[in-house]
């Protein structure tokens, strides 16, 4: 079972479960699961390889859409109610398949700044870059952070990157081997075969390519209910570059009265 944390208590609105992007935990939705708590119960997981949550010899979507199921499952039980799904970039590619293979789990989809598709770039620079930290010298994160820095790692993704760093044991908390070699699976969309007819919202950052208009037509197969909206002022991290209006779109979407 995915380690996961939870924020508020129940209420009659169904949970939110959150699934981070790669190189994330659990730990960087904080804020916004906080906030978002005041009305509903958020769990906010580690997928595998990731954080706390146990490590595996493969990272493909089926294995991180079974995870999600899992948990799903457990919600259901749990509670008698089927639950809200928000996932993020990798955690997002994660939540469309989990919705896809078991609809029946899922009330409402969103979607944060990723499409049903393929994408050329490579993630595997920033594995380079935090093996290559000497954590022999770290004392604090910042230190860590500070020799990301040298070698060239954008001061937003410094911070994102050391969270996920156990100073005291002096290791990151990712399978940094297998999201290496999985890396071209993580990249990729497989091959799924259905639809997830409830509620979904694609919530793109307005300064992002991750979601073009190419990827429209995918999207309405697989999600005939699909909305896109952007937000304005925010790139691929727009949780982060713009959380006060991602909050809201996102409260307004679980809340709204939807046929």
């Amino acid at each position: 079972m995915l380690n996961y944390i939870t924020h508020g208590a129940a209420t009659d609105q169904p949970n939110l479960v959150i699934g981070h992007g790669l190189f994330g935990s659990g730990r960087n939705w904080g804020v916004i699961a906080k906030r978002l708590s005041d009305s509903r119960q958020i769990i906010a997981i580690d997928q595998r390889n990731h954080g706390q949550s146990p490590r595996a010899d493969s990272h493909s979507y089926a294995d991180m859409a079974a995870d999600l199921i899992e948990l799903l499952h457990k919600i259901k039980q749990d509670t008698g109610q089927t639950a809200d799904v928000l996932g993020h970039s990798m955690g997002g590619k994660a939540a469309m398949v989990a919705a896809i293979q078991a609809p029946d789990l899922i009330r409402r989809l969103i979607v944060a700044d990723i499409a049903p598709v393929a994408y050329a770039h490579d993630q595997s620079q920033h594995i380079a870059a935090m093996r290559a930290v000497d954590l022999t010298t770290v004392q604090k994160r910042s230190d860590a952070a500070a020799q990301l820095a040298a070698m060239g790692t954008d001061p937003a993704l410094q911070s994102f990157f050391t969270q996920s760093l156990d100073v005291t044991a002096r290791v990151w908390r990712f399978n940094l081997d297998v999201l290496e070699r999985e890396m071209p699976k993580i990249l990729s969309f497989p091959d799924v075969a259905g639809q997830f007819t409830g509620p979904t919202l694609f919530l793109a950052g307005k300064e992002s390519n991750y979601v073009r208009p190419e990827d429209r037509s995918k999207i309405s197969a697989l999600f005939p209910r699909a909305r896109i909206v952007r937000l304005a002022g925010a790139g691929h991290w727009l949780h982060a570059d713009a959380p006060r209006p991602f909050e809201a779109a996102v409260r307004q979407f679980l809340d709204a009265q939807i046929d």
